[in-house]
């Protein structure tokens, strides 16, 4: 399965189901926490800066996002965790995320992000969990490869390894490193999901 990703369209935002694009391709979803880099990782894919809006405050994206990429869509997903929102805005986004993940018929995977610099939190393991008891396919990347130094690349991995059960993509969007590894993770999504 080859893509195109200069084919790449923004498609639409949705608060819920009534705004989802209906359309026949499928989805793969990007969650993680708030800030771990998931519209960077969108736009680090396609090879377009501003593509996928970015931010450095958390808790920007606010509502699920969806890319046209080729013939897939991805869609970015709320960030969970830490975000300077109010606690009634957090339940919505949480609410927001479970229903498109448990009810969307598109959806062949997520891939769950998590910041390489930090261990990972309570958030990210009970998400982790959820995806193996749901028994639905995902690709751990953890992010923000170039904001440590190379030397200490495995000593972090080893810890991500050990907290989550998984073995992590690396990923920096700066340097694009882990960017074909990723894209090798989606295609097998597809290529699995076809095959189920």
């Amino acid at each position: 399965m080859n893509l195109n990703l200069h084919n790449s369209e923004f498609l639409t935002s949705a608060v819920d189901s009534r705004g989802y694009p209906n359309h026949a391709l499928k989805e793969v979803a990007f969650v993680g926490r708030s800030n771990v880099g998931k519209s960077s990782l969108i736009n680090a894919l396609v090879n377009r800066n501003k593509f996928a809006r970015t931010s450095n405050q958390p808790g920007r994206t606010q509502t699920i996002n969806f890319y046209r990429v080729d013939t897939i869509c991805l869609v970015d997903l709320p960030g969970y965790g830490f975000a300077k929102v109010s606690k009634e805005v957090k339940q919505q986004w949480g609410q927001m995320i479970e229903t498109y993940l448990t009810d969307r018929l598109n959806l062949v995977g997520v891939l769950q992000l998590i910041d390489v610099r930090h261990k990972p939190s309570e958030d990210d393991q009970l998400m982790i969990n959820w995806f193996r008891e749901m028994d639905m396919p995902h690709v751990l990347i953890a992010t923000k490869l170039d904001k440590i130094s190379r030397g200490r690349y495995q000593q972090h991995a080893k810890i991500v390894r050990e907290i989550m059960g998984a073995d992590p993509i690396l990923f920096s969007s700066q340097s694009k490193q882990g960017r074909s590894e990723v894209l090798g993770a989606i295609k097998s999504l597809m290529e699995n999901a076809d095959a189920r």
